[in-house]
C-alpha cells in the first residue's frame, strides 16, 4: 500500500562503522580534521519485544546510564511511526569528551545505520549534512563520514568538504585527563569578537600548518600549531595542560595543541617517535595515578571514514 509505515518486521540487521578525528590541530579552528584510528562500531538487531534496547561497551560503559544516547535518538527521530524494536549495540574505543569528535563520529553512525536498518543505500551527502546541522561545525563530522584530513569551507550553496594531503612522515600522540570537557563549555569561554590584526595572523599560521602537514615539516607544524582564536581560552579548562605539552615537546614533539574542545590534547611529531610522546603525556596527566580513565596512546591517520559492516 502506498505510504503505509514499515512494520518493525521491515527493518533489518545493520551494522556501521565510523573513525574518530581530532580538530582544530591549532590554526585550524572550526575549518580542519583528521579522521584517526579509533572507532565506534554500532549495530542493529530487530526483535519483537516492544523496545529498544541500548548496550554500550568499550568508552561508553562507564556513562551514566541517563545519559542520551545520540545514535538511539536519531534512529527513532529518523524512523518517526515506526515501532523501533530491537538491541541497539554501541561499541567505542573513542574516549568520550576529550576531543576526538565522539559526538560527530555518533551522528554520522546513527543517521547512515537508520539508513541502512531500511535497506536503504548510503547518501554520504545527506548524511553529512545532518551531522553537520547538528554538530553546527563540520570539522568533525568531515573525517569521520569521508576519512582522512578534511578542511571545510562555508558557502552560500552549504558546506564544502575537501581533501588535503598529509605526509605519512608525520605522526600523532594523544594523551586525556580524566576529566572530559563539554563542547558547549568550551565555546562559552571564547571572546565574541577578535582583532582584525588577530585573525590575519591565524590565516598565515594555517597556510603554515596545511603546508607543514602535507610535507612533513616540523618548522611549519610549529608555525601552524600557535593559535589565538581558541586554544588559550581551553588551555583554561584542562588540568596539567602545560606541563603535559612541555612533556610532549621534551619526548620529542615538534608542536602540543588541544584536540577539539578538549580535554584531550594532541601531539604532533615524527612518526617513529610517536608512541613514546604519547606514553610522556599521558605520564604527565596521569601523575602515577592509575586511573583508567587517564588515556594515552599514540594514533595513526586512516583514510577509512564511514563504513557498513557485514553482520
Amino acid at each position: 500500500m502506498i505510504g503505509r509505515r514499515p512494520a518493525v518486521t521491515d527493518l533489518s540487521s545493520a551494522r556501521v562503522r565510523v573513525p574518530c578525528s581530532t580538530s582544530n590541530l591549532g590554526a585550524g579552528f572550526d575549518t580542519l580534521g583528521l579522521a584517526l584510528d579509533r572507532f565506534l562500531d554500532v549495530s542493529f538487531t530487530p526483535d519483537s519485544s516492544g523496545s529498544l534496547r541500548v548496550v554500550r561497551e568499550g568508552t561508553l560503559r562507564t556513562l551514566p546510564e541517563d545519559e542520551t544516547d545520540i545514535v538511539a535518538e536519531i534512529l527513532k527521530s529518523r524512523l518517526a511511526g515506526v515501532s523501533v524494536s530491537g538491541v541497539l549495540k554501541m561499541h567505542s574505543d573513542i574516549p568520550v569528551g576529550r576531543g576526538l569528535g565522539a559526538s560527530a563520529a555518533a551522528r554520522v553512525a546513527g543517521h547512515d545505520l537508520a539508513l541502512a536498518v531500511r535497506g536503504l543505500p548510503r547518501n554520504d551527502g545527506a548524511t553529512f549534512d545532518s551531522a553537520y546541522r547538528e554538530e553546527g561545525h563540520g570539522d568533525n563530522a568531515a573525517p569521520s563520514m569521508f576519512g582522512g584530513l578534511r578542511a571545510v569551507a562555508e558557502t552560500e550553496d552549504g558546506p564544502m568538504v575537501m581533501s588535503l594531503p598529509l605526509s605519512p612522515q608525520v605522526g600523532f600522540a594523544y594523551a586525556a585527563p580524566s576529566v572530559g570537557v563539554s563542547t558547549d563549555e568550551a565555546r562559552r569561554q571564547l571572546p565574541k569578537s577578535v582583532s582584525h590584526g588577530l585573525a590575519t595572523a591565524s590565516l598565515g599560521r594555517l597556510v603554515a600548518l596545511l603546508q607543514g602537514l602535507a610535507e612533513g615539516d616540523a618548522d611549519l607544524i610549529r608555525i601552524g600549531a600557535q593559535d589565538e582564536l581558541h586554544v588559550p581560552y581551553r588551555m583554561a579548562l584542562i588540568p596539567r595542560a602545560s606541563s603535559v605539552i612541555s612533556a610532549g615537546i621534551d619526548a620529542g614533539a615538534w608542536a602540543v595543541t588541544v584536540s577539539g574542545a578538549g580535554s584531550g590534547l594532541i601531539a604532533m611529531c615524527d612518526q617513529s617517535d610517536a608512541e613514546g610522546v604519547a606514553e610522556a603525556m599521558h605520564q604527565a596527566f596521569d601523575e602515577g595515578s592509575g586511573d583508567p580513565e587517564c588515556f594515552g596512546f599514540s594514533l595513526s591517520p586512516t583514510e577509512r571514514g564511514l563504513e557498513r559492516v557485514a553482520f
